[in-house]
């Protein structure tokens, strides 16, 4: 696998761990307080929102060099 594609894959990986562990915060965890699981699920719903947005600046990144070889 080359460095891009673990690179994606990766990125896609951290992207849906975010997605669970922001799920899990907030719906499946029975404390109703603002305790450090909710801080946390804050946390990860941001990642859910930046990692892809990393990821296809990444890949327009990686596609312009590409075609430049």
């Amino acid at each position: 696998m080359s460095l891009k594609g673990f690179h994606i894959l990766f990125v896609t990986l951290a992207t849906l761990f975010c997605a669970f562990i922001t799920t899990w915060a907030f719906t499946l965890e029975p404390t109703g307080d603002d305790s450090m699981i909710k801080i946390i699920g804050r946390a990860c719903g941001l990642g859910m929102i930046i990692l892809p947005v990393y990821g296809v600046l990444f890949y327009s990144k990686i596609k312009k060099l590409s075609a430049q070889l």
